[in-house]
């Protein structure tokens, strides 16, 4: 290698971000009135997730980390978390490579990533997306909402 892969570089740096933000939250809670919407692909080989949420969301998905969340573990390659979906608590692990979108609307902080589908690293290639893509971005959440990710672009 004769050049740095600063892209690459780059995004281990802001996956350290998620994975950072998600230890202190297992460890000490929430603070305030933080809170994170986690878009992944649920079509990564490595996520595990109950096949009824993988069937009605075959691409992917976002999570709420809020009120109800137990059980959050993190490790160097995913994180995993229990979750309520209709009244039933479920276990979902989900790769770093998997993410797609980190946002913390309670202070306008979002990030965006391409996923990994290669290998089970960290890391997750290229953060890059078309203001288009941004602006239609929406998903939604484990009560069926739609969240736009509008609100939460920089003007």
């Amino acid at each position: 290698m004769n050049h740095f892969n600063y892209e690459e570089l780059i995004q281990n740096a802001l996956m350290g971000v998620v994975r950072s933000v998600l230890t202190s939250v297992s460890i000490n809670g929430l603070y305030g009135n933080h809170h994170f919407y986690i878009k992944f692909r649920t079509d990564h080989p490595r996520t595990e997730i109950p096949s009824y949420l993988k069937q009605h969301h075959p691409e992917d998905i976002t999570i709420v980390i809020q009120h109800q969340f137990w059980n959050l573990k993190i490790t160097r390659e995913y994180f995993s978390v229990d979750l309520s979906f209709n009244n039933v608590r479920e276990k979902l692990i989900i790769p770093y490579g998997a993410i797609t979108a980190f946002i913390d609307p309670s202070v306008n902080f979002a990030l965006q990533f391409t996923p990994s589908f290669d290998d089970d690293t960290p890391t997750t290639g290229d953060e890059k997306t078309s203001d288009e893509d941004a602006e239609n971005s929406s998903s939604t959440n484990e009560d069926g909402k739609i969240i736009s990710f509008d609100s939460f672009k920089k003007k």
